[in-house]
This record gives C-alpha cells, structure tokens and sequence, in this order.
C-alpha cells in the first residue's frame, strides 16, 4: 500500500490511479503501461498514435504493420529485465563448464583494473555458487520489472550497468585487494532506485528501506560477502535515479542523458584517480 502522491503529474492522463514515470514522446503526457505504444525512440500515447496514423499514408507496406502490430502487444513486457536474467544464468552455465575460462576473464580484480577493465562490468554477470545466482536473479525478478516498466528499457539497462559499475569501483576504493563477482552491486542500484523513484512519487518508503538496511547488514555479517559492492551499488543507483526523477520532462531529454553519462565519467575518473595517484 502507497499513499496518493500530490503530484498528479506522476499518474497516468488517462488512468488518474496508475503511477508512471514514462512520457509520451510527443506531447509529454505521462502514460502507463496500458497506453504506451512503443516508439523508434521512446513511447507514444493513443492520442499522438492516432494523430500519426490520420497523418499517414493508407497504404503501408504489410511488414510494417506486421512489426508495429508486435511491437504494440509487447509493450508491457520487460524485455530487458527477462534478457538479464537468461544472459547471466547462460553465463553461469559456462562459468561451471570444466575448464571454463569464463570466471577468469570476468571476474573483477583490482590490481587487474589496468589490464582487464571490462571486469568491472562484466562481474556482474558472473557468480560464485547457484545460491548466489537464484538470490540475485530472484531480486532482479522482483525490481526488474517494475522501474523496467516505470523508467523505460534504455534507462534501466542504464541504471543496471552503471550501479554495477558504482559497486565495482567501491571495491576498487575500499577493498582493493578483494576479488568480485556478482550482481549485487546492480541490484541494490535498483533498489536504491525504486527508494528514490517511490519517495518521488510520495509513498511509504519503510519497507524498501529496511530491505536495503537488512542487505547492507548482512553484507558486514556474513563472510564472503562484499558490502563494499552493495554500497556503491545503492550510493550510485539512488544518484542515477535522482537524475531521471529530476528530468522528466519531454525537453529535459538532453540534460538527462548529459547528467548521467555525467555520473558514468565521474565514477571512470574516481578508478583513474585511485589507480594512478593514489598507488
């Protein structure tokens, strides 16, 4: 249960009690998933579709309508959140393979940074035992889904990738002798996310919050598990979602991609700093 946020803005024109942080990329109504029809960029709401099929020459190319036809029923399914989970379990199969040199080349090491940087992003697919890949693929299943849906699929392969990034780098930062792999990182990004995103939207934050507070706990308690990753994860991930709460707007769309790139090159500047001044 959430309490009615004040913003009006945040629900969709055409549903008064659906929340949504998705624009029409035309008019700038907020739509929910009900009423989006997927975009070349973006998603259009029913008006602005009907508007462009009036506009539109009769005669289409049977193709065209056959993919737009597609494109439309599928709206509503989180692709990307579904595309993780089968990419990151399919890399745990080669991981365990006999003589995989999966987990080698993926694992994150940070005396490593300099020969193999795409291991603090690439970690994140990886993980040490299936109990730790059924725990994070549970929770992507879990968030997935919802700020897929709420945010749109590029802004949350965005926010997905660069709070794994985040949680990478607090390891380079605060255990830097410290091996990792996991999607930890990512998926306390999202959950640092959904608590901006709800806050945003102005509801009841205590169970998203303990969530976080009893997963950060853990990470100090049980051996093994780095909390350094989980803190930059969520640290990174509430940043990135501050942007988006902060740009909704349909002309805000170059501010909001410029302040996250923003927050992408900060963290790649704090891993130069840290591996050539600091060492």
């Amino acid at each position: 249960m959430t309490n009615a946020p004040s913003n009006s803005a945040n629900f969709c024109y055409r549903h008064p009690d659906r929340q949504s942080y998705i624009l029409c990329q035309r008019c700038g109504r907020t739509v929910c998933t009900d009423c989006q029809t997927q975009a070349a960029v973006g998603v259009h709401c029913p008006e602005c579709v009907k508007e462009a099929r009036a506009s539109a020459p009769r005669t289409r190319p049977a193709i065209v309508t056959a993919l737009r036809s597609g494109t439309r029923s599928g709206t509503n399914q989180p692709v990307v959140t579904w595309s993780l989970i089968g990419i990151t379990t399919l890399v745990f199969v080669l991981q365990i393979l006999p003589n995989s040199p999966v987990g080698a080349l993926g694992t994150y090491y940070p005396p490593f940074t300099l020969i193999m940087p795409w291991t603090m992003i690439t970690a994140i697919f990886l993980h040490g035992s299936i109990l730790h890949l059924l725990f994070n693929m549970f929770s992507l299943f879990i968030f997935g889904p919802i700020l897929e849906r709420l945010l749109g699929r590029v802004r949350f392969i965005a926010l997905y990738l660069i709070s794994g990034l985040g949680g990478s780098v607090a390891v380079l930062l605060l255990s830097p002798q410290t091996s990792v792999l996991g999607a930890s990182g990512a998926i306390f990004g999202l959950m640092g996310a959904f608590f901006v995103i709800q806050r945003g939207l102005g509801g009841n934050n205590t169970q998203i919050l303990l969530i976080i507070g009893l997963n950060l706990v853990s990470g100090f308690l049980i051996p093994g598990v780095s909390w350094q990753a989980h803190l930059g994860g969520v640290i990174v991930g509430a940043a990135v979602a501050f942007v988006y709460a902060r740009t909704r707007r349909r002309d805000q769309g170059t501010v909001q991609a410029a302040a996250v790139v923003g927050i992408f090159a900060t963290l790649v500047a704090i891993t130069l700093v840290r591996l050539f001044l600091v060492s």
